[in-house]
Formats: structure tokens, sequence, C-alpha cells
């Protein structure tokens, strides 16, 4: 069913790229996330936090997750989808887990932290009680490339 909607996935995967470049130019990792409720509107979204707030769970993911909750008024995010530009870690494989999130589409692998299907796959897992269907690879190149250049940068010396 994800496939249907190719033109779709890649303008909303546009609007995390977007976001990930602003969290970027702030000093945090250029991660980008989009929740778009059934109705195809974007209801919150989410950057990297770390840095800015001190808090090791302030992932792009868990940020638009906890405000799309707000918005909905629930924890159940059941038909939502989350758009974000890099392979979601343990942490946030957990919380779409757990929020019931029906689709993730994400840009990037993250051969390092990967918990959709790179390095582990916990959704499909047993200790998963809930299925979502995953769309991998929209705008992947320019996911690959934002994080890519952005850790470049990190490593080059200060002058």
């Amino acid at each position: 069913m994800l496939l249907k909607n190719l033109g779709i996935h890649q303008a909303w995967m546009d609007q995390a790229i977007a976001l990930a470049k602003v969290a970027g130019t702030v000093g945090e990792i250029p991660v980008g996330a989009v929740v778009v409720n059934p109705q195809g509107e974007a209801i919150a979204t989410g950057v990297n936090r770390k840095e800015r707030d001190q808090d090791a769970t302030a992932h792009a993911e868990i940020v638009a997750i906890r405000a799309a909750s707000k918005v909905m008024q629930d924890w159940h995010l059941t038909g939502c989808t989350l758009y974000v530009t890099l392979e979601p870690c343990p942490m946030c494989a957990g919380a779409i887990v757990q929020s019931r999130l029906s689709n993730l589409v994400y840009g990037a692998d993250d051969p390092k932290t990967g918990s959709i299907r790179t390095v582990m796959n916990l959704p499909d897992s047993a200790v998963s009680f809930h299925r979502l269907e995953v769309l991998a690879g929209i705008r992947e190149l320019e996911c690959q490339a934002l994080l890519q250049s952005w850790f470049e940068q990190l490593r080059q010396p200060k002058r």
C-alpha cells in the first residue's frame, strides 16, 4: 500500500529533510521527522534536540511522536505515518511500536544503530505486539549526503 503514493512520500520526506537541515545548522545531528494523520495532513514535526535540551531521548522521532500525541489527544497514533530522514534507533523503534503508528517511511539506513531493517528489526521481532508498514530509501541519497557532510564538517579542525 505504501508504494502507491511514492510522489506523496517524496514530498513529505522533502519536508523532513528541510527540518533536518535546520537541526544541523544549530549543532544537532541533522535528522528531521514529520507525522502525517490519516487525512494526509502534517500534525507534528520534530528535529534532534539532544544538545539543545540536554536530553538523551530528544531524537527527532520522539519529539514528533510527543507532539502528535498532544495534537491527537491520544497516545495511539493509529492511521498516522511517520516520515524520518534516518532509520530509527532502538529507542525510537520502540516508541514507534508503542505509539501504534501505522506506517514508517525513512530515508537512509543506519548501519550502526538502525533498528527497523539494517542492524535489527524491532517491529517484526517477537517482542513487538504491533505491526506497521515500512518503506525505506525515500530520498535516500539526499538524506545520506546531508548526514555525511554534517559529520565531515564536525571533524574538520577549528580555526
